[in-house]
């Protein structure tokens, strides 16, 4: 069941812009440069890992497509920090890039957190891989059915969460206030697992989450999903309301919008691939090409929803968007998140 629900959440690919006269021929001149070169490709995590088997799953792609040999380099290290300065800071010759964990990369950056010698925005992005569509879902004997019932609620609506600061307590906070959910936030948990079967127990309302760690709660009929973070309905849950749709309506509308929308750019930035700043644009253009041939290949499209792996595909210039509005925020917007992320909210 789960492969048949993650099925759908495998977005429409972008089509490559037609080049120039002059583009095909700088291409040309790219495709020489990468036949038989050796790209080194760094996991900021150890081996087994979901950047890991991502990594690996398209890699034999990405040779197909640029000739290339693509090596696979574990390097794991502060939370996936580690990596990200290596990609960063590697020579910007197109032949060493990676993937990041986007998001908390995005987090380390507007925290300022000691160690960050990258700036998101400024990557050389080939794609995204995946993005992290957050859902937020309630136990189904806690009576709330919609996201309005959270809304109405006479008494406060206890919210699970794991570390303070971490994704799902992030969610919590930004959100909650926004919309006016009169909530509390129990965190601490060791793990989502765990959160869950508070909310089995009856100990917890309900929890934000990615919609992977999700699925199997709610196909089990144990929780429902109330509302999901993408600015519109994903595909996959049409009769879902997006949290947008609440926001647009309300009274507050035009001051919490951007703190939403840098919430949700936090999430949107997913796991993207990229190279250090300065890759010559035929390079970059290239292995931008490639990576979306890999990405919309059948075959590899097939291997990873027979693995119960999503894909959202986003492309280099796209990616390039999303990871600059994750981190250009006004001071106002950057002060709310930044206290979320140090849990000080």
């Amino acid at each position: 069941m789960r492969r048949t629900f993650l099925k759908g959440a495998l977005a429409t690919l972008v089509a490559s812009t037609a080049m120039t006269f002059g583009g095909v021929a700088l291409a040309e001149d790219a495709a020489a440069f990468y036949k038989g070169n050796v790209i080194k490709w760094i996991v900021p995590y150890k081996p087994g890992g979901g950047y890991d088997e991502y990594s690996r799953a398209v890699a034999p792609y990405m040779e197909k497509y640029t000739g290339a040999r693509v090596d696979i380099v574990n390097m794991p290290g502060a939370g996936g920090m580690k990596g990200a300065n290596e990609i960063f800071n590697s020579p910007a010759d197109g032949l060493t890039i990676g993937v990041i964990n986007g998001s908390a990369m995005v987090t380390n950056q507007l925290s300022e957190i000691e160690g960050a010698s990258y700036k998101v925005a400024d990557y050389s992005y080939l794609g995204r891989m995946v993005a992290d569509l957050r859902v937020l879902v309630t136990g189904m004997n806690t009576g709330f059915e919609k996201f309005e019932d959270l809304q109405n609620s006479t008494k406060p609506v206890v919210i699970g969460a794991t570390g303070l600061g971490g994704s799902t307590y992030v969610d919590a906070v930004v959100t909650g206030p926004a919309l006016g959910v009169d909530q509390k936030v129990i965190h601490g948990f060791d793990n989502s697992g765990d959160v869950r079967q508070a909310m089995l127990r009856g100990d917890v309302a309900g929890m934000w989450g990615s919609l992977g760690s999700a699925i199997q709660g709610v196909e089990d009929g144990d929780h429902r999903i109330v509302v999901q973070s993408d600015m519109e309905r994903s595909p996959l849950l049409p009769d879902v309301p997006s949290i947008f749709e609440f926001v647009k309506s309300a009274p507050n509308a035009a001051e919490i919008m951007p703190i939403m929308e840098a919430w949700d750019g936090l999430n949107a930035v997913g796991r993207p691939v990229a190279g250090p700043p300065g890759i010559p644009e035929d390079r970059l253009a290239f292995l931008q090409d490639c990576f979306e041939k890999s990405m919309q290949d059948a075959d590899f499209i097939a291997m990873m929803t027979n693995a119960g792996r999503e894909l959202s595909y986003a492309s280099g210039k796209q990616m390039k968007k999303i990871a600059s509005s994750a981190t250009n925020i006004s001071p106002e917007v950057k002060k709310v998140m930044v206290a979320a992320i140090r849990g000080e909210i």
